[in-house]
């Protein structure tokens, strides 16, 4: 399982598809998840398939390392 960072970032590389981003979540300019300009996104999400990173806000990265601690562990169904 990954290893989460202290500042929420996630040791896993997720690939982005530049195709479904704006040119502002591309270039860094923009959360690649909620679109969110300011504060500026400072927390690594995963790359894009030529290397750039894309980066996130503070709240969808944390959101993305609480989904990657959880998802190795089993899910419950009552009935």
């Amino acid at each position: 399982m990954p290893r989460l960072g202290a500042a929420a970032d996630t040791t896993d590389i997720y690939t982005f598809e530049p195709e479904l981003l704006s040119t502002a979540q591309c270039m860094g300019d923009a959360c690649a998840i909620c679109h969110v300009r300011w504060p500026r996104p400072r927390h690594a999400l995963g790359a894009l398939p030529d290397g750039s990173e894309v980066y996130g806000c503070a709240e969808c990265a944390g959101i993305a390392a609480a989904h990657d601690a959880h998802a190795g562990e089993p899910e419950l169904a009552a009935r």
